[in-house]
């Protein structure tokens, strides 16, 4: 997508399609009906108010009982079911999801089935099938995202020739068998700065890690425009310094490769713990695409980009969060309060003009 405030592209992988998402139990997307029986709601583009049933075994999860509604594997699983309304209701749901990263901007859908099932085999036949019926509902290429490799083969097996191109989602030292397909089936290629035995300690393992990827790549015949690397966010609230080893092996990398690659990431893994996480999430894509970010795998119906940009950087919200990035908020311990004395809200945006009377 255009963001209109730099005049320049950035590539959104809309993450929504995972059966990790969640939405809370006692949150306004749930809705429990007089006779007891509870739903996620969602609307329709017409506007229709749609309800989602919770199956039975879903109330017997630890999830559940936790306060957590995994909506998309609720969806998916009902959809492959087939039977009767419930299927017709999953459908519609994924294909709502669909439609919102669409009228959002997204670029890629990202679809992820690992929770689906314990189970390869189960995980498999969902992808595939997956990608069979996003494939169907839309135009835009689609991210095949899997920790297993064979479930990302069985999705970019069946993707077909006729579309835009696939992107593998990702590869990795400790998994560097995942870059064949990516060859094979042409694939763009998300490779991360993970090790062969573990998470990267800081810039410079990032940036040795990702580099190894890369050049790999290219030697399998792999183009570097096709290449994006994941430098790897981690959760500012384990360690004041994770934002800056993320945001300084941005800038290594970007100097590293230059233009021809793309550099992206899960940037909402920044803010994990810690409350009103929309803001921190929306500063740290700020600051990442001014270290050399070009993209991003995001929630781009939550998080419009361009008013992302639009931010008051002079606001309290934002200076709050940016100073938790940048690691002068030992344990966000400022942020916080902020947020416990109601100083977050929703401000941080530009103030609105007022109009004049006439």
């Amino acid at each position: 997508m255009k963001l209109d405030h730099l005049g320049s592209e950035y590539v959104v992988i809309g993450e929504n399609i995972h059966t990790t998402r969640i939405v809370q139990r006692r949150g306004k997307r749930v809705d429990t009906s007089k006779n007891g029986d509870e739903a996620v709601v969602y609307t329709k583009a017409d506007g229709e108010r749609r309800r989602l049933p919770i199956p039975e075994d879903v109330k017997k999860t630890q999830d559940y009982d936790e306060g957590r509604i995994k909506h998309v594997k609720i969806a998916v699983q009902a959809a492959m079911s087939g039977h009767g309304d419930a299927a017709d209701v999953g459908l519609d749901y994924i294909h709502r999801l669909v439609e919102r990263q669409e009228e959002a901007g997204a670029d890629f859908l990202d679809l992820n089935v690992d929770e689906i099932s314990l189970k390869p085999a189960q995980q498999q036949e969902a992808m595939a099938w997956l990608v069979k019926t996003v494939g169907a509902m839309t135009d835009l290429p689609l991210s095949v995202d899997s920790s297993n490799v064979e479930v990302i083969e069985a999705g970019l097996e069946v993707y077909g020739t006729t579309r835009q191109r696939p992107m593998l989602n990702s590869a990795s030292l400790e998994r560097i068998d995942s870059l064949a397909p990516a060859a094979k089936y042409k694939a763009r290629v998300v490779v991360t700065a993970a090790g062969e035995t573990g998470m990267p300690d800081g810039t410079e393992e990032r940036v040795a890690n990702a580099s190894r990827m890369v050049e790999t790549a290219l030697d399998m015949g792999i183009p570097p425009g096709d290449i994006f690397i994941d430098p790897l966010v981690f959760p500012i609230s384990v360690d004041k310094v994770f934002g800056l080893h993320c945001l300084d092996a941005i800038r290594e990398l970007r100097g590293k490769f230059g233009a021809d690659v793309h550099i992206t990431g899960g940037m909402s893994n920044v803010s994990f713990g810690v409350p009103a996480r929309k803001m921190i999430n929306d500063v740290f894509v700020i600051l990442a695409v001014e270290a050399g970010a070009d993209s991003g795998i995001v929630d781009p119906v939550s998080s419009g980009l361009n008013e992302v940009f639009g931010l008051d950087r002079e606001s309290l919200p934002y200076r709050l969060a940016e100073d938790v990035l940048l690691g002068k908020d030992e344990h966000c311990a400022k942020y916080i309060r902020a947020w416990r004395q109601g100083e977050l809200g929703n401000i941080g945006l530009p103030p609105r003009k007022k109009r004049k009377r006439k």
